[in-house]
């Protein structure tokens, strides 16, 4: 998110209550009255996106004994330990990484391994070696993505990559349309955009064909008007636009 400097006219009882409070969040001054206006004009800051995702993960995670996330609020990464069930048990450092960005990679994943061990060192090589070829087989259709992956000194990172209707969704907010999309037509579209030899990559093609194209043609014919909301499902095994209220968009 773009930011831009403005100068502001503040009770001064106001200011100290603002550093209080941001001392407390582990946070600043400008971020937390960036946060403040933010969530008055009901908008929703990259930083509060992050926020409300690594909570949410931190919270699906609680039950768990075995794992326990280390989590900041208003921080932008996650941690958590496991130890192996190995001689000495070691421990394996997990930590995501969120960007502030909505670009293709929108994050990062380390696994940090650290071992006297030669031959735990050879298994967990394979292992994230593995853990790419499962990825390159049934993730990769799906979101159509390059994943970038790196395997050194004791280190994996992979990059956390967004679904190729992700990218859609945030070109067409920015004319003012919110889309949504459910698993059905996610399912639809790696199935029809992935072929044998060419594997995902025909189905940047067919998204922008079949989506971007056809919301585009809407938006023109004013049948998808600025502040629509429009809900991507598959019906009668096609594609279907359908506002949230439930209403079918108009066909042509």
């Amino acid at each position: 998110m773009k930011k831009t400097l403005y100068s502001l006219m503040l009770n001064e009882e106001v200011v100290r209550e603002v550093d209080r409070v941001a001392h407390r969040m582990g946070t600043n001054r400008s971020a937390l009255i960036n946060q403040i206006l933010a969530e008055y004009v009901h908008y929703t800051t990259p930083e509060r996106r992050i926020n409300d995702v690594l909570s949410a993960v931190e919270a699906l995670m609680q039950p768990s004994r075995e794992l326990v996330p280390f989590f900041a609020p208003n921080s932008l990464s996650m941690s958590l330990k496991s130890s192996l069930e190995y001689k000495y048990r070691p421990t394996v450092k997990y930590e995501v990484e969120l960007y502030r960005g909505l670009e293709e990679s929108i994050g990062q994943l380390s696994v940090v391994f650290r071992t006297q061990s030669m031959a735990l060192i050879q298994a967990m090589t394979e292992f994230f070696r593995l853990w790419k070829q499962i990825e390159d087989t049934h993730l990769r259709p799906l979101t159509g993505a390059h994943i970038d992956y790196a395997l050194y000194d004791g280190k994996f990172v992979r990059s956390i990559a967004a679904l190729m209707l992700n990218e859609v969704a945030r070109r067409i907010s920015a004319n003012g349309v919110l889309l949504t999309f459910d698993d059905e037509a996610v399912s639809f579209l790696a199935k029809e955009g992935t072929d044998e030899e060419y594997g995902a990559r025909p189905l940047r093609r067919l998204i922008q064909r079949t989506v971007e194209d056809d919301l585009s043609e809407r938006l023109l014919l004013g049948k998808i008007k600025l502040g629509d909301s429009v809900h991507i499902t598959v019906r009668d095994g096609k594609l279907e636009y359908i506002p949230l209220s439930g209403e079918e968009l108009r066909k042509e």
